[in-house]
C-alpha cells in the first residue's frame, strides 16, 4: 500500500499510516491523502474507503492512473476497472485522469444502489463496456464537478455514462462529456432519476442510432447554461422523453 496516510473523520478512531492497515468501525469515514501515482495504490485506496463506509480519496496532482485490469464485477453487468463504489466516495483530483490500458474490455467505474461517487477535477477515459456505461454505470448517485467523461465506449447504451439510479441520479457541474461512442446514447443515458447539467458541455459523441448526445427515458432532466451540440446522429432527438433546452 503506497498512499501516505488515512485520516479518519470519526473522532477517536485510529489513523492508518505508511501502509499499516487497521480495521475501521462501520461508521468511520476515511480521508486518504496523496494516493501514489499507480494502479495498485488507487485500487487499495478505493477499497479502504469502501470498507470505512465512505470517504475522500485525494489523488496525486497531475497523475494519470492507468488501469490494466478489472477490479470489480457484480456478476451481471460485466467487469469494472475500479472496485464497485458501494459507499459515498469522493475522488478529489487536480488535473487527474483514470484510464484503461488493456486488451480486456471493462468500464472505468460502477456505482451500486448504495453508492455515491463524486469526481472533482478527474477525467475518466478509455473505458469500454460490452453492455452499458462505458465510463460509468450508475445505480446510485454520481456527481461530477470540473470533471470529464471522454473517449469511453459502450457496446450497448451510454458511452460516457448510463445512469439508472433512483432519485439521486447524475449531476454535472462545469464538466464535459466528450468524444464517447456507443450503440445508442454515446454521451449520457438517463434511464430514470434526476439528470442535471449546469455550465457543462456534451459534444462530439457518436452513436450508431440516435440520439448521440443525451438519451432520457424517465425522471427529470434539466440543462442550466449547458450546451449539447455536435453529437451524431442527433443531440437529443429520438430520446423517449424530451430534454428541455436541447435541440437537434
Amino acid at each position: 500500500m503506497r498512499f501516505r496516510r488515512v485520516v479518519l473523520a470519526l473522532a477517536g478512531a485510529a489513523v492508518l499510516a505508511t501502509g499499516t492497515t487497521t480495521l475501521l468501525p462501520a461508521t468511520a469515514q476515511a480521508r486518504i491523502m496523496a494516493v501514489a501515482c499507480d494502479e495498485t495504490s488507487l485500487i487499495t485506496a478505493v477499497n479502504a474507503a469502501n470498507t470505512a463506509g465512505g470517504g475522500t480519496v485525494t489523488l496525486t496532482a497531475g497523475c494519470t492512473y492507468t488501469l490494466t485490469a478489472a477490479h470489480g464485477n457484480d456478476g451481471v453487468n460485466g467487469p469494472t476497472g475500479l472496485p464497485i463504489i458501494t459507499t459515498p466516495i469522493t475522488l478529489e483530483g487536480n488535473a487527474n485522469t483514470i484510464t484503461r490500458s488493456s486488451a480486456s474490455v471493462f468500464r472505468i467505474a460502477q456505482v451500486s444502489t448504495t453508492g455515491d461517487l463524486t469526481l472533482k477535477a478527474v477525467t475518466l477515459s478509455g473505458g469500454h463496456a460490452a453492455t452499458n456505461g462505458g465510463g460509468i454505470l450508475n445505480f446510485g448517485a454520481v456527481t461530477l464537478t470540473g470533471s470529464e467523461l471522454s473517449n469511453n465506449a459502450a457496446d450497448g447504451t451510454g458511452g460516457g455514462i448510463y445512469s439508472t439510479g433512483g432519485a439521486a441520479g447524475a449531476t454535472f457541474t462545469s464538466s464535459n462529456v466528450k468524444n464517447n461512442t456507443a450503440h445508442q446514447a454515446a454521451g449520457i443515458a438517463n434511464d430514470r432519476g434526476t439528470l442535471a447539467l449546469t455550465s457543462s458541455v456534451v459534444s462530439g459523441n457518436a452513436a450508431a442510432i440516435n440520439p448521440g448526445g443525451i438519451y432520457h427515458v424517465a425522471g427529470s432532466a434539466t440543462l442550466d447554461n449547458s450546451a449539447v451540440s455536435a453529437n451524431t446522429p442527433t443531440n437529443c432527438t429520438g430520446s423517449p422523453s424530451p430534454v428541455p433546452g436541447c435541440t437537434g
